[in-house]
């Protein structure tokens, strides 16, 4: 009689949350809506990268919505400020998960909270789509278990200091080369791959110091660079760090070209160091391209400025935003009308190349966690008095770039 009792008490409650619009096939996912969210730095001083990729995810998920949402479901987008610190960012991701319920994070923003969590989420297998960091632990051939609900994007730090020490000797001819890397997830990775590449390549690296990623004052670094007379400087490191780097190697006297991390390919990122270009030549890598073959604007490129409007019409972290959520959506949309779970929606991952706008292309087959693997080089100039990235060399996969 019992077991007759819970059996119409179960029945009664699937009724009732079916007549709500609320029958559930996995943790936010709900009849007319699925849960998703992230913590991202939309204050504090990476605002300035945050804002911008939240204001990209935002306009794309709104795009989503009008147009009626996915298989009935509108996405539902909620978003903690962890200010860049990393136990904020373990405190809020535990939030959403464990008390918001989301059905994925979208969006995975920053190094320091994606290394603080990646134990805690892998143990969990709760899908994670699109990272804001190319932190070398995401990288994996052949994923299992909760790693398989890992989906990173964006280039991985390690390939990208191969790619940079090719391009430093194959594109901009450079002999001596010297390295300033900040003491942190992102500058240790850069290094590794930069030493990596250099050294199968025989090439001897002329000089390399760490830098604390939160210092202010940076000159020691800059006039060891000067004493090494190295004709080539790589600052591996994200925004903040960079920068100063920057400014310091401009104080110092410095007129030796520089080059940096796809994090700093932005205006925003030039604006902070704009009284230096022109003093030496800036370059810096990127994984997107909004120009097609023509130097015209994509579709892609035009859909997003419309749809996000003038303010970050430009910003590459809003591309980012954008592209993050965009990744989300073609899960959903492969699994469809059928029940949406997390197997079901790495399943539908995996099941072939996912394309994503300004023509990135990421293949998730087999376990397969690498990002993207493509990459074009900027140099900074000045136009209108206005500081900007143009192309030197196009977009081209990274083992081309490496082999060549």
């Amino acid at each position: 009689m019992k077991k007759i009792l819970l059996a119409l008490i179960a029945s009664a409650a699937l009724i009732t949350l079916a007549a709500c619009g609320e029958t559930e096939t996995e943790q936010g996912v709900f009849n007319d809506r699925v849960i998703i969210g992230n913590t991202a730095a939309t204050s504090g001083g990476l605002a300035f990268v945050g804002l911008p990729f939240k204001a990209g995810m935002e306009a794309y998920f709104n795009m989503v919505n009008d147009e009626g949402g996915v298989a009935g479901r509108i996405i539902e987008y909620i978003q903690y400020d962890d200010e860049f610190n990393p136990a904020l960012g373990l405190s809020y991701t535990t939030e959403l998960v464990e008390d918001d319920q989301v059905f994925a994070l979208v969006g995975h923003f920053g190094t320091p909270t994606v290394a603080a969590t990646r134990t805690y989420l892998n143990q969990i297998g709760i899908p994670r789509v699109y990272y804001a960091t190319g932190l070398s632990e995401l990288f994996n051939l052949n994923a299992t278990g909760g790693e398989r609900s890992s989906f990173p994007v964006q280039p991985i730090y390690d390939a990208e200091g191969e790619v940079m020490i090719v391009r430093a000797i194959g594109d901009l001819e450079a002999e001596r080369i010297g390295v300033i890397y900040a003491n942190d997830d992102a500058g240790r990775a850069l290094l590794r791959g930069i030493q990596l590449r250099a050294g199968e390549l025989g090439v001897p690296l002329t000089s390399i110091v760490q830098v604390a990623p939160d210092a202010d004052d940076m000159s020691t670094a800059a006039s060891i660079m000067l004493a090494a007379e190295v004709d080539l400087i790589i600052v591996a490191a994200n925004q903040v760090p960079a920068a100063t780097a920057v400014r310091a190697l401009d104080a110092a006297g410095s007129t030796t070209p520089v080059m940096t991390s796809y994090v700093n390919a932005d205006a925003t990122w030039l604006t902070s160091v704009a009284d230096v270009i022109g003093n030496f030549e800036i370059y810096g890598n990127a994984w997107i391209d909004i120009f097609d073959a023509d130097g015209e604007p994509t579709d892609d490129y035009i859909l997003f400025a419309e749809t996000i409007g003038e303010e970050y019409a430009d910003n590459a972290f809003a591309f980012a935003g954008w592209i993050a959520a965009a990744t989300f959506v073609v899960g959903l949309r492969r699994v469809g009308d059928e029940p949406l779970t997390w197997e079901s929606y790495i399943d539908a991952m995996e099941s072939a190349p996912v394309e994503l706008p300004f023509g990135v292309v990421v293949d998730y087959a087999n376990g397969r966690r690498v990002g993207t693997q493509a990459m074009a080089l900027l140099k900074a100039t000045i136009a209108d008095a206005t500081p900007l990235w143009v192309t030197e060399y196009p977009i081209q996969p990274i083992s081309e770039i490496i082999g060549d």
